[in-house]
């Protein structure tokens, strides 16, 4: 099932995008026997009320056409901080080696670490499909892409042994963990400034629920301006799932609603020969296999 957060009437509302490509509202679909109206709130409703929604969409019909639907971020204000994850492709953290290793002796070349990279980015950063990503200036010019699979948790807790993550994943989406390199790299060594601008995480265009994904081998590709930039698989990924909730939620209780990026292949800009950073009027794309394009312009602010 493909869960959205669409505009219906003004507001944001909980959808289903049929596979028609149409979107029915949530509450429509279950003749408004529940305000389950939010996609939070489809979270913790339960799997006997999923089920029927599953149920009531293959049946609908006369949704809004998906071409003309306006689509927000599948969750547009997250509970708290999205959590991050820094070199989990293996020929991404060589591009960066290399390239750190270009920059100067105080960013020497290092091993694949034994623990994943964490950081994470706060609620302001998350836009939705086709919403618009600001550029930096007059902070920075050196704006870059990366593709990503985002986990979206359904069922909380902490300490998540690896043997139990998956049953704690509520579906995908694709994310853009769009990063302000010079910035990143200013303050010793920790990525939250450079990766936490207002409009610096898109995410979408909807969650793919787990019962109808199989994360561990999906392409994973980015595009500006049509031309690809990456092009790898999540088989790559040095830290699988289960890993990476166990690691983030060692002493940290996950809640219904969090989501983890899970890294980045290769194909970033600032690594490139010469680099490359995104411009005003560029369009940037993510696309994931089973999930769909996530697509975003560069404007400048006004």
């Amino acid at each position: 099932m493909r869960l959205c957060t669409f505009e219906q009437r003004g507001v944001p509302a909980a959808g289903v995008v049929a596979r028609d490509d149409t979107v029915l509202s949530t509450v429509d679909l279950v003749g408004g026997a529940t305000d389950e109206d939010d996609v939070l709130d489809l979270l913790l409703a339960g799997e006997e009320f999923l089920t029927d929604l599953r149920n009531a969409a293959r049946k609908a019909r006369g949704g809004i056409p998906l071409a003309s639907a306006k689509l927000h971020a599948p969750i547009p204000r997250p509970p708290r901080n999205v959590f991050c994850v820094g070199w989990n492709y293996s020929e991404h953290f060589e591009e960066g080696k290399q390239a750190r290793g270009q920059s100067g002796p105080q960013l020497a070349p290092q091993e694949i670490p034994q623990f994943p990279a964490l950081f994470t980015k706060n609620p302001a950063t998350v836009v939705g499909p086709d919403a618009p990503v600001f550029f930096p200036a007059p902070h920075s010019e050196q704006l870059d892409w990366e593709a990503e699979l985002a986990v979206v948790i359904g069922k909380g807790g902490r300490d998540i042994t690896e043997a139990a993550a998956m049953s704690h994943v509520f579906g995908y989406t694709c994310a853009n963990d769009i990063s302000v390199r010079d910035v990143q790299r200013r303050h010793g060594g920790q990525w939250f400034k450079g990766k936490n601008f207002d409009t610096h995480l898109p995410m979408g265009p909807w969650i793919v629920t787990a019962d109808e994904l199989d994360p561990s081998d999906l392409a994973i590709r980015s595009r500006v301006n049509g031309a690809g930039k990456q092009d790898s698989r999540t088989k790559f990924m040095v830290f699988k799932i289960p890993r990476l909730i166990a690691e983030v939620s060692a002493g940290c209780e996950l809640w219904p609603g969090d989501m983890i990026i899970t890294g980045t292949p290769a194909g970033v800009g600032f690594a490139r020969t010469p680099p490359e950073f995104l411009k005003v009027g560029d369009v940037v794309e993510v696309e994931i296999e089973g999930i769909g394009v996530l697509r975003n312009p560069i404007k400048g602010r006004s």
